[in-house]
């Protein structure tokens, strides 16, 4: 190869790199989209994960799986009426800004539109990859939720009437939630303990609520789980979960801590079902 030749494959190469730029993720929900209110995910439908192939059908009519289901949502939702109920109620809360607030004491950090846009927007847009992975399979079994089944109240009262038409397996809260706490590792990995610790309660509040079984919890963690892997190749999520560290550690600097009082108070509710399944 000539000298000449060398020089212009060296100068495409250089060209090509200089126009080759990190995405700049969107902060607005404008740019994003919504549906029912909700921000638009990272991924497409098509890209999701196909929750039908991920998970078995759900426990059979007198198996001991469905026993398990059953003595673990007595269990639980003996809970209900003490703090830990109270904690599972604010947890079934997927709007925003209210939402953004569930896993802040285990980041260790404030999270609001305002302060921590990039963080913000990567919880919501998450919300929806994970949730709606879940969909594949919940229509496919519309199973039905335990409260149903033994014609019991829940600690959300209002969502009653839609959750009596949506299929409880698998549990897209507890997908979205599992799904929160990995994402959020990667902004923090000094918190990752205290975040999937969170992630598990977080879901395991749905069984306290009553409107989940246990498998239908442990199977919503595994869907969310590979929602999470299926963004690792997403270029605008990765970019997004770097401009959040700097949120992260900017925030950390500026004192934008949690409250003290509520970080202990969710700490107590939530030791209290912290020896419970799932």
């Amino acid at each position: 190869m000539s000298t000449r030749t060398l020089m212009a494959v060296a100068a495409v190469a250089v060209f090509a790199a200089g126009c080759s730029t990190t995405p700049k993720p969107p902060t607005a929900i404008a740019e994003v989209g919504e549906t029912q209110g909700y921000a638009k995910g990272y991924m497409t439908r098509d890209d999701m994960p196909d929750s039908l192939a991920l998970v078995p059908p759900p426990p059979a009519e007198g198996s001991a799986a469905l026993n398990d289901d059953i003595e673990a949502y007595r269990a639980l939702t003996a809970l209900r009426s003490g703090p830990r109920g109270a904690q599972a109620t604010k947890d079934a809360e997927l709007r925003f800004p209210a939402a953004a607030g569930h896993f802040a004491c285990a980041l260790g950090v404030q999270i609001s539109e305002q302060n921590t846009p990039h963080l913000n927007m990567l919880l919501r847009r998450t919300l929806a990859d994970a949730g709606g992975a879940t969909y594949k399979a919940k229509d496919k079994y519309q199973r039905t939720r335990p409260f149903v089944r033994f014609n019991e109240g829940t600690c959300t009262p209002a969502s009653e009437p839609a959750l009596r038409k949506d299929g409880s397996y698998p549990s897209g809260h507890s997908a979205l939630g599992w799904a929160w706490g990995l994402v959020l590792t990667q902004v923090a990995p000094d918190r990752a303990d205290a975040l999937v610790q969170r992630a598990r309660a977080y879901a395991q509040s749905r069984g306290v609520c009553g409107v989940h079984w246990k498998s239908d919890i442990e199977a919503g963690r595994l869907v969310g789980s590979t929602a999470v892997a299926r963004l690792q190749t997403n270029d605008v999520f990765l970019a997004q979960v770097a401009e959040a560290r700097k949120e992260v550690a900017k925030a950390r600097a500026a004192g934008q801590v949690p409250a003290a009082a509520d970080c202990q108070a969710e700490a107590a509710a939530l030791s209290l079902s912290k020896h419970l399944a799932p």
